[in-house]
């Protein structure tokens, strides 16, 4: 047999042992430390939130032969309708630029596209404190005299609400986790251990719609917010917990 082959064999072969002391390794451990018995639970909680703004979002749309003269009239539209806002003692920082788009409209013409212009939209939203909810109705007309639309107005959480429901839902949610782990643990003559993992948390919140509309309506969106208050809405959070038992 050639040299090299021999080689060959030996390399072989000692991986082959080296693979099965391993592997015999692995086992002792398993055997030596038994993996934990576990229960996997899930926390619920659903708590109570009222909403400290009203989120006014507008739209403006132009139309021009040219991507600049579409921009320009939006500009004018849109620099008009916020400063009308801040005017009625709205904070330039609670409006906020969302979108703005250019892009080309055509027709079809004997099976071609025909370019007709192009359009602008530039989405905004104003936030207003719950308490000021009365201004609503005076920031749509100032919209509407600017040629703004109206796209949908809601309630909703600021940052700092959200992050204050979030952790004491979140806290909520583990503490019923551990309720129903130390339950099932006692109804199976085993005691709660340590935890092993804590996963899929997750914390729902959604705005509280006010006023929505396919075809924006300032009229409808005005009378829509006049005659509503603020009202609470249930919020929801969970959390999987994995327990040893012992």
């Amino acid at each position: 047999m050639e040299k090299s082959v021999k080689i060959t064999l030996i390399i072989v072969a000692a991986a082959l042992v080296l693979a099965g002391i391993l592997v015999g390794i692995k086992v002792y451990l398993f055997l030596q430390g038994k993996p934990p018995n576990t229960i996997n639970v899930n926390g619920l909680a659903t708590i109570k939130a009222n909403p400290d703004l009203v989120a006014i979002y507008f739209r403006a749309e132009t139309n021009g032969s040219t991507a600049q003269e579409a921009k320009n009239k939006n500009a004018e539209i849109v620099n008009r309708a916020i400063e009308s806002l801040i005017n009625l003692g709205i904070p330039e920082n609670k409006i906020q630029t969302l979108d703005f788009n250019i892009y080309p409209e055509y027709n079809w013409v004997d099976g071609r596209q025909e370019l007709i212009g192009y359009k602008a939209v530039h989405s905004f939203k104003v936030e207003l404190e719950t308490e000021n909810i009365d201004k609503a109705g005076i920031a749509i007309d100032a919209a509407a005299n600017a040629s703004v639309l109206i796209d949908h107005i809601d309630f909703e959480l600021s940052q700092e609400k959200q992050n204050e429901y979030k952790a004491y839902a979140l806290e909520k949610a583990s503490q019923d986790a551990r309720t129903k782990a130390e339950a099932i643990a006692s109804g199976l003559g085993k005691k709660l251990g340590k935890i092993i993992s804590v996963s899929d948390v997750s914390f729902e919140y959604y705005p509280w719609p006010i006023y929505r509309s396919e075809v924006p309506n300032n009229k409808e969106a005005k009378l829509a917010v006049t005659n509503i208050r603020p009202y609470e809405k249930e919020i929801t959070a969970k959390v999987l917990v994995v327990f040893e038992i012992v």
